[in-house]
């Protein structure tokens, strides 16, 4: 988030190609960032009345109840805007929210059979698709994944495109996706 205009409008990069949600939204949440070097307690996130919202180019612009003024705009930089799950519409068939896919257990394939990769940790976009962030992992014996980690103790992830070429199965319900990508790789 960013100051726009002398009126006290703030401006917000979308992370999503669809800013319906932002401008559907009567309430935003807003979180400030964590300071650099900062540990312990993450900031809290404070509610914001949305008084007026429209698309400006690639971004959205507002006028919200807690910025008065340019001068409080411009110290919202930084800060994250959140909308409820309840307020995004319905996705279309074979269209799903990021957020959905994060934390879906991926399959793929190992001699011909399913096996598991991974946890989605993140969806990130390279421009031409997306591409699921997974931290590989084991399932435990009581079925809870264990974490890959290699020789310096850290995480192991993979890159899987997002496309129907390798994910084939999207299972939201379950918390699973199948896919036709090695499980070895």
């Amino acid at each position: 988030m960013s100051a726009y205009g002398v009126r006290g409008w703030v401006k917000v990069q979308p992370h999503s190609s669809d800013a319906q949600v932002l401008l559907a939204a009567k309430t935003w949440w807003l979180k400030a960032p964590v300071p650099p070097g900062s540990t312990g307690v993450l900031p809290s996130a404070f509610a914001a009345q949305v008084l007026a919202c429209r698309p400006q180019g690639a971004t959205v612009v507002a006028e919200l109840s807690v910025v008065p003024d340019r001068d409080r705009a411009e110290a919202m930089k930084g800060h994250t805007v959140w909308v409820p799950r309840a307020d995004f519409p319905a996705a279309d068939d074979d269209e799903y929210y990021w957020v959905d896919l994060i934390g879906c257990q991926l399959f793929g394939e190992l001699d011909g059979q399913p096996a598991l990769i991974g946890e989605v940790i993140d969806v990130v976009d390279n421009g031409a698709h997306a591409l699921l962030r997974v931290a590989r992992a084991t399932a435990g014996a009581d079925g809870a994944l264990v974490p890959m980690q290699n020789e310096k103790g850290r995480a192991i992830e993979v890159l899987v495109p997002f496309v129907a070429a390798h994910v084939h199965t999207v299972d939201i319900a379950s918390r699973r996706l199948d896919s036709n990508w090695p499980a070895e790789f």
